[in-house]
């Protein structure tokens, strides 16, 4: 496992008992079990009281975990009949934000989600899940599609933003976002999105703009990322830590703040280190918000949906 830096005494404590287990598979005669027993619980306390008390740049360092599950490993545990769908028919095809049709628990929906990749390779293939302005077009074109067949939409949020090249802005990415936004807050069916790792800047509200918008305990969703203020605000990077706490970022602040529905809860110590916990838990609750929504029509889901979007900062 990648420990991250306030991690540290984890790691150490984790470090010595796999050393206790080698020791005892070399060596049958050694009685260690007592031992390894007090580590793990002790471990185990460690883990909790560390996650109960991060702080909101910790947070970040969570969300962007290597090994945190991303949105094809969701796609693979909570989907059936997966088919997705390629290109914007205006450019070509985007894969940093992957759309198509599935079935979620015996349901037909329609699914969207930003694909970071897990290695080299695939992080390349993917864009590091910050995708072009076709992406944000091929989005716009599946939520025509499920208003035009009544598919509820699934959104998966996970990137650091629109990728911000002389390309992408050549091919019009702030239009494309803005016409993404638009096509999410008109669509007539269910549309619910979970922020389930980092949630950056208009690349992620893109996709984002739902009748319910859950994220993940450790999750983050922001107007900037934190090295970005702080490079702003203080000409130095090195305060993203400081800007982490000012922007308010966490799931907990924003469902203070209202601008989100609901927390879904991560296992003691991540995502990473319990994944398929983690997205049984996200997927519990996006069956719960799909029967929550399930009768309304398309007009009423509309009004309540930009009635929602207008009335955010509204008495703060």
């Amino acid at each position: 496992m990648h420990y991250l830096d306030f991690e540290r005494p984890i790691a150490e404590l984790e470090g010595k008992i796999l050393e206790l287990k080698k020791l005892a598979e070399e060596d049958a005669n050694l009685d260690i079990g007592g031992e390894v027993s007090r580590l793990n619980a002790r471990a185990a306390i460690m883990v909790k009281d560390t996650y109960a008390r991060l702080s909101p740049w910790q947070k970040v360092l969570v969300a962007r975990h290597q090994e945190r599950p991303h949105f094809l490993d969701y796609a693979r545990l909570i989907f059936d009949d997966y088919t997705p769908l390629a290109g914007d028919r205006a450019f070509g095809e985007d894969e940093a934000i992957i759309a198509g049709l599935a079935r979620f628990r015996g349901r037909a929906v329609a699914f969207l989600g930003q694909e970071r990749g897990n290695d080299t390779q695939s992080r390349l293939k993917h864009n590091f899940g910050s995708a072009m302005p076709e992406g944000y077009r091929k989005a716009a074109r599946l939520f025509a599609m499920a208003s035009q067949f009544g598919l509820p939409v699934l959104s998966f949020v996970d990137t650091a933003g629109a990728f911000p090249g002389v390309a992408a802005e050549e091919r019009g990415q702030a239009e494309a976002i803005a016409r993404s936004i638009e096509a999410g807050l008109s669509v007539t069916t269910p549309f619910i999105a979970t922020v389930i790792g980092e949630g950056g800047s208009g690349g992620a509200i893109a996709i984002a703009a739902a009748d319910r918008v859950y994220m993940l305990e450790h999750a983050v969703y922001s107007v900037i990322s934190p090295e970005g203020c702080a490079s702003i605000l203080w000409r130095e990077a090195p305060k993203a830590p400081e800007a982490a706490a000012a922007l308010k970022i966490t799931a907990q602040d924003l469902i203070a703040l209202k601008l989100i529905d609901a927390i879904v809860p991560e296992p003691v110590g991540g995502a990473h280190r319990a994944p398929r916990e983690a997205i049984d838990a996200a997927s519990d609750m996006i069956a719960r918000g799909l029967s929550e929504l399930e009768g309304k029509n398309g007009a009423e889901l509309i009004k309540q949906r930009r009635a929602k979007y207008l009335a955010m900062g509204r008495g703060l």
